[in-house]
């Protein structure tokens, strides 16, 4: 028999069933009932009283009908011969004034505090209940006793109405359940999650309609909910299927009188009607996930890389003066079209990021470009980000662009874009990276990423140390650990699915101006270290920028990382000038040369992808 601690709050309703004909009612404009409840020594009346236990009382009596042993902590509380028994437990007392089938309540201003209670016993489950009045305090306890106690107990939640699911304790706590049940909108993206809605109880990918309106007595949302969410819990934990399930929780609630609920036999016998129906659907939130996480799989499959074709105005301008090539919109597609152009390119690349100029021009055959890629089997993406800004008069940035970002990537799905790129650039000075500077980027990343996946569009988050500076591989380590890790907080606090998300990052390695350079072979070794101990595995993949390193540099380095593998998350490149250059070189903005150009490209494409391989 499995056994199960409920944390909650015992409740004890008083039904008033006030008598109509002898109290002043009145209907207003809105067809709402008002009491005349002045405070001038007059006299209400009602005709019934009904006194029954509700909050965590109805949990246990739930669980132990359904063969259960229950117990709520910090109680004597038991469900015996059919009733509800205790002495020892605290009880919050509710009001309920009826009259015919509207309801008041008259509740406590202040709820009682849900106390926790170390347990004497082992249990197989712990199940914090919907009348659980929790505190940040109580949630640390109850998460230090989760931890040391992983082996043995699993962790269910019911998240309500009230909950403040906002608040860090509460994502916490809602990040360590092993299911979690709920009446209330929630954020973060949970696998294992019972929603209630008020015509629809739904769970992995299925769903039941319920409904109480043709009841004869009135119960709470309160009590149904518990009800719903109790019996749910129970008959997956005695290892009924989903949808049987369903059907266990829909019976009971639809069933259950004020004062009790059915027993297991008598809901099994009941859902054998075949007047009962589990609907199988897909909500637009995890189609939507499905989706993202579909194509960040996608994005860093095995063996390919991405090519970064993003440049803004000022860094092709850059490219194109020292050559002497016109900085105009034709050179810039023809520039693009080289690559795009390329034999097999396919073979060779997962995605390709575009800028948005470049998105909105055309391939040769007429095609605009996303589509010319997307024909390929070649995901496009998008650089959303729009520069750098000055961060409060320093001479630190941080990246602007999130004003009006939803309805851009709308506009970027539309036209085929499936993933984005957002860029945050940290020099080291002396003062620099300021942790200020680390957390505003961050918290500029994860809100990025939460647009993205709202639109459906893959995120990549791109925090990068920039090379060209004075600064040793220790320097690197330190620093890009402390961005790492106020990312990978922040993305969690901004409910990020990460797998869904792809990271692209600068390798471990001394600044371009530093004294001493690093070796491939230290390369590959601080990077591994870093990433492995600061990435969570859950994250779709790794991605490097070459960020200034020279073209074999960036091929040498990358072959050293893979070299420290294995690791948990897919790892490959996203380089633009490490496989431009070359093309450029060979081009010098002179289509005669574009045979030539693509040969370049294509020759580091096959290097890098050569990378890839352990040696």
């Amino acid at each position: 028999m499995s056994k199960i601690l409920i944390v909650g709050n015992i409740t004890k309703d008083v039904y008033l069933r006030l008598d109509n004909r002898l109290n002043k009612f009145e209907t207003d404009q809105n067809n709402i009932k008002w009491l005349d409840l002045a405070f001038d020594g007059s006299t209400h009346k009602y005709y019934n009283r009904v006194s029954i236990y509700g909050g965590a009382s109805i949990s246990l009596e739930v669980l132990t009908r359904f063969g259960i042993d229950a117990k709520i902590s910090g109680t004597d509380a038991n469900f015996v011969d059919g009733e509800f028994v205790t002495k020892n437990a605290e009880i919050v007392y509710r009001y309920i004034l009826c009259q015919d089938r509207h309801v008041s309540y008259l509740s406590p201003s202040e709820y009682l505090r849900t106390d926790w209670h170390i347990p004497d016993n082992d249990y197989d489950w712990l199940y914090i209940d919907r009348s659980a009045n929790l505190t940040p305090e109580v949630v640390e306890e109850i998460l230090l006793f989760l931890d040391t106690h992983r082996s043995i107990t699993k962790f269910a939640l019911f998240v309500g109405k009230y909950s403040n699911v906002n608040a860090v304790f509460m994502r916490n706590l809602i990040n360590r359940a092993d299911l979690v049940i709920t009446d209330t909108k929630l954020n973060q993206d949970i696998k294992n999650l019972v929603t209630i809605t008020p015509h629809h109880i739904e769970y992995a990918n299925r769903r039941v309609r319920w409904q109480l309106e043709d009841r004869l007595d009135l119960m709470t949302h309160l009590s149904s909910h518990l009800t719903i969410s109790a019996s749910i819990f129970g008959a997956l934990v005695i290892g009924k299927a989903p949808s049987e399930a369903l059907l266990l929780a829909r019976a009971n609630v639809e069933r259950s009188i004020l004062s009790a609920n059915s027993n297991l036999e008598t809901l099994e016998e009941e859902i054998a009607g075949d007047y009962y129906r589990v609907e199988e659907y897909n909500s637009k939130k995890e189609k939507k996930m499905n989706e993202v996480e579909t194509n960040a799989k996608r994005l860093v499959a095995p063996g390919k890389g991405i090519l970064a074709a993003d440049e803004s105005g000022g860094s092709i301008h850059k490219k194109f003066e020292t050559m002497n090539i016109p900085d105009d919109e034709q050179h810039r597609r023809d520039y693009r079209n080289l690559f795009f152009t390329t034999d097999n390119l396919e073979d060779f690349v997962n995605g390709v990021i575009l800028f948005d100029e470049t998105a909105r021009q055309h391939a040769d055959d007429g095609r605009d470009f996303v589509t010319f890629l997307a024909d390929k089997g070649i995901l496009p993406g998008i650089k959303v980000d729009q520069g750098l800004e000055s961060l409060d008069g320093t001479d630190e940035k941080y990246t602007k662009g999130l004003e009006g970002l939803p309805e851009r990537l709308a506009e970027y799905y539309q036209m085929g874009a499936r993933f984005a790129k957002w860029r945050a650039a940290f020099e080291v000075t002396d003062h620099s990276p300021s942790d200020k500077a680390i957390r505003k980027n961050a918290e500029i990343l994860a809100q990025y990423a939460r647009d993205c996946q709202n639109a459906n569009i893959v995120p990549i988050v791109e925090p990068e140390l920039v090379y060209d500076g004075d600064y040793s591989i220790e320097q690197s380590i330190q620093y890009t650990s402390q961005i790492l890790d106020a990312l990978f907080e922040e993305l969690r606090n901004k409910q990020v699915s990460l797998p869904g998300c792809v990271l692209k990052v600068n390798m471990v390695l001394a600044g371009k101006r530093y004294h001493t350079q690093s070796t491939p072979t230290e390369v590959g070794r601080a990077t591994a270290e870093v990433l492995k101990a600061r990435v969570p595995a859950e994250l779709a993949g790794v991605v490097f920028l070459s960020g200034g390193q020279s073209v074999t540099q960036a091929t040498e380095n990358l072959q050293e990382v893979t070299n420290n593998g294995p690791f948990p998350w897919p790892v490959t490149f996203s380089y633009a000038r490490a496989l431009q250059d070359p093309a450029l070189n060979a081009w010098k903005g002179d289509n005669a040369n574009a045979d030539a150009a693509r040969a370049g490209f294509r020759e580091r494409l096959i290097a890098n992808c050569e990378a890839l391989k352990k040696k």
